[in-house]
């Protein structure tokens, strides 16, 4: 009772300090490190290091505090302290040799705002659930083509819409984003759906813009701002609120495309062959629901579409700024296969110098600067320090891709790391684009054929330039994913 009578004569403004001091407090003993914990910069109560995080290209300044706090370093986002991994040694210790304590992906406020039912998708799903859907969706577009001729096939199709197209700008300098974005993810429709969409389908044009501005928000400051403070954000106008109005626009999109399939069901693609195994596990926590397809088939269209258009986007840059290079592998291509037919997939053994290239344009293009976040099953050791259990990890592939110890010139676009010293192709073990261990990205096949075969094609029947005098950058806009800034080419006809 005294206790009570002593707030009734303090007034609101005598509360307010004591208030501050018991969340100071509060902040203190959650935010609390345990002995030898990686070590990180200071940071603000609430707010942690956000404010200190470079916006623009924070892979850069993660890469910055790696060399002041070593390879395994901290840092908090909001409330939150994430252990961030820099270098490949580091990099492959948490995906590789301890993979199965570093599987799952911790809470995500963007995802659990976006998805209806735990551990959905195949990007953010943990546990059973995850590992029965990705398993499925495996077979199942091995089934449809993956990694045989027929899926050739559909790339050697698509080749011919896009040579066509680029011809029909008769040299004039074009941007050549919108038509690889449209190209590529027909490879993933004819897998997925069943079918290809013309270039003109606005609907589909539609889609995957919203896709590519949903994913670069949600890498970007908004993205992260979000993450660190989502029950402030949720509330909060701004850009982050296009992440979830355009990932509605894209589940619309493959809702519809599920509902076609279901009036005429017969097993060719994915959707259809969904639909049939939900039936056979109607009461199964194994994640075949209409919910968890829509959200299956939109990471399928993510890892099948986004990375591999962005990297034929920076690929053009790297052959513009080397011609030398255009030319050597245009002579490989005379040499080995002609103009008479496509390239075939049966061609790349023996074309290492074109190999080397598109392999060291992954590389320098650096699409993924940031892999996603994982989770600590259990307490363990990263580098000497202590990871408790429930820990987010969080692995920098820039680090990996550009290790001084691991290449020879990182910071220079050099095809050579990719060839020994008779110009055959040589693998090279920090090559880690796709991540590594049991979250590699599913689509790394897929994407290894489409760069190949697309890329050949247009060498092959193009010269690719700019005017005399005009620099292409190869900065980058940094989001989930490191795209060029827009930019023009011409396309002369060989």
């Amino acid at each position: 009772m005294w206790f009570y009578n002593l707030l009734l004569s303090i007034n609101v403004k005598g509360l307010l300090p004591f208030v501050f001091l018991f969340l100071l407090i509060a902040d203190f003993y959650k935010s609390r490190k345990p002995a030898n914990f990686p070590p990180g910069p200071k940071a603000l109560p609430f707010v942690g290091n956000f404010f200190s995080l470079e916006s623009k290209h924070p892979h850069i300044y993660f890469q910055k505090l790696a060399d002041i706090y070593g390879n395994v370093f901290s840092f908090r986002l909001g409330r939150e302290s994430i252990v961030f991994l820099s270098g490949y040694k580091a990099v492959r210790e948490a995906l590789v040799t301890q993979a199965e304590n570093f599987v799952d992906r911790p809470f995500n406020a963007i995802t659990d705002r976006f998805y209806t039912e735990p551990s959905a998708g195949l990007f953010m799903g943990n546990g059973e659930k995850w590992k029965r859907q990705r398993r499925f969706a495996l077979s199942t577009l091995r089934n449809f083509g993956l990694g045989k001729n027929s899926l050739e096939q559909s790339v050697h199709e698509e080749i011919r819409h896009l040579q066509e197209e680029i011809e029909s700008e008769k040299g004039k300098p074009f941007n050549p984003a919108g038509l690889f974005n449209l190209a590529v993810s027909n490879i993933i429709c004819q897998l997925v759906m069943g079918r290809r969409y013309d270039y003109t389908d606005h609907k589909f044009q539609r889609m995957l813009r919203c896709m590519s501005e949903a994913v670069m928000l949600e890498g970007n400051v908004w993205g992260q701002l979000y993450l660190a403070f989502p029950s402030v954000m949720r509330y909060m106008p701004g850009p982050h609120n296009t992440i979830f109005s355009h990932f509605t626009t894209v589940e619309q999109f493959i809702s519809e495309e599920v509902e076609r399939h279901k009036k005429d069901l017969d097993p060719r693609d994915y959707i259809d062959t969904f639909l049939i195994e939900m039936e056979n596990h109607k009461d199964s926590n194994l994640g075949f629901t209409e919910a968890n397809l829509a959200y299956c088939a939109i990471d399928l269209f993510l890892a099948g579409t986004e990375t591999t258009a962005t990297t034929l986007l920076w690929a053009l840059i790297f052959l513009v700024k080397y011609p030398d290079v255009q030319e050597k592998i245009q002579a490989e291509i005379n040499r080995v296969i002609g103009q008479t037919r496509l390239p075939s997939m049966a061609d790349r053994s023996s074309m290492p110098y074109t190999d080397a290239v598109i392999h060291e344009i992954q590389r320098i293009g650096n699409i993924l600067p940031l892999n996603g976040m994982r989770v600590a099953a259990k307490d363990t050791t990263l580098g000497g320090y202590f990871i408790p259990k429930g820990t987010s990890l969080m692995p920098v592939l820039t680090s990996v891709l550009f290790d001084k110890s691991e290449w020879e010139t990182p910071d220079t676009f050099n095809p050579g790391h990719f060839l020994d010293a008779n110009g055959k192709f040589v693998k090279r073990e920090a090559f880690l684009p796709f991540s590594a261990g049991k979250r590699a990205c599913l689509g790394e096949s897929l994407a290894k054929m489409e760069l190949f075969l697309f890329l050949v094609a247009l060498l092959q029947k193009f010269t690719f330039s700019v005017p005399d005098g005009v620099e292409l950058s190869t900065e980058g806009i940094t989001g989930t994913t490191r795209v060029p800034h827009p930019y023009k080419v011409s396309a002369k006809v060989r």
